[in-house]
This record gives structure tokens, C-alpha cells and sequence, in this order.
């Protein structure tokens, strides 16, 4: 784990509110890998992790499909070392290691034949220009 921001600062960087960080803190959304105590304390990991949310939500994908995935995908990050997409129905994809598209279902990941491509998901941090 590499740094130490408090939720204003990652909320800077993910493009949400300070306040929306501890939330999907608080909800099981991201984790606050340097310290769960109040003030939190977030690593660069935890920002990406954010950042990928943000990215997620705003795709369409609910906060309960993104739960879902973090329960079905492994590591500690699991949604920032993941290829994922949102469908068209608001499903959360990802991309296996041959690069077939995967669905979350309830049962768990399941191919997909054909249908119109997710859009993909991809970290943005916000940076703030010099003045």
C-alpha cells in the first residue's frame, strides 16, 4: 500500500465528494486500507479502487451489481485488476484472459454469445491544473 490521502482528497482525485467516499467506505464499496478509524486514511490502491466505481455508476451499474462483483472477483483491489464493462442493461462484464466477455449473473460469471458490447470501464483520476 503507497500513501496516505484523507476521502476529500481521494474524492478529488476519483471526481466525487469527500462525503461520497466514506459512504462507499462506510457501504463496503472501497476500503480504507491505512486506517478504518475516523479520519479515515486511503492508499493510491484505494483511490483507483474509487476511481473505478465512480466509473462504474456512472456506465450505469447499481451499487448492489457492484457489490456483487467485488464479491466475485479476487485481490484485495478487486475492481481496479479487473477488465470491466457495463451492458446495456446495467450488468456488470468483464473481460477473461482470452478476452471473452463474462456477464454477472446471480450465479456467478456467464459467457456471452452475442448482444451489443458493454461499454467499457476504464480509471480516470482527476488531476487539478496549476494556476
Amino acid at each position: 500500500m503507497h500513501g496516505e490521502f484523507r476521502a476529500g482528497e481521494v474524492g478529488e482525485m476519483a471526481g466525487v465528494s469527500g462525503t461520497t467516499v466514506g459512504q462507499w467506505a462506510r457501504r463496503g464499496l472501497i476500503r480504507s486500507s491505512q486506517r478504518d478509524e475516523e479520519p479515515r486514511l486511503y492508499s493510491v490502491e484505494d483511490v483507483a479502487e474509487a476511481a473505478i466505481v465512480r466509473a462504474l455508476l456512472d456506465a450505469g451499474a447499481t451499487h448492489a451489481e457492484i457489490h456483487r462483483a467485488i464479491g466475485r472477483l479476487p485481490g484485495r483491489w478487486p475492481l481496479s485488476a479487473a477488465d470491466l464493462a457495463v451492458t446495456v442493461d446495467r450488468r456488470i462484464a468483464r473481460r477473461d484472459e482470452d478476452g471473452e466477455l463474462e456477464v454477472l449473473t446471480p450465479r456467478g460469471w456467464q459467457f456471452v454469445a452475442n448482444g451489443p458490447p458493454p461499454r467499457d470501464v476504464r480509471l480516470h483520476l482527476s488531476v487539478r491544473s496549476a494556476e
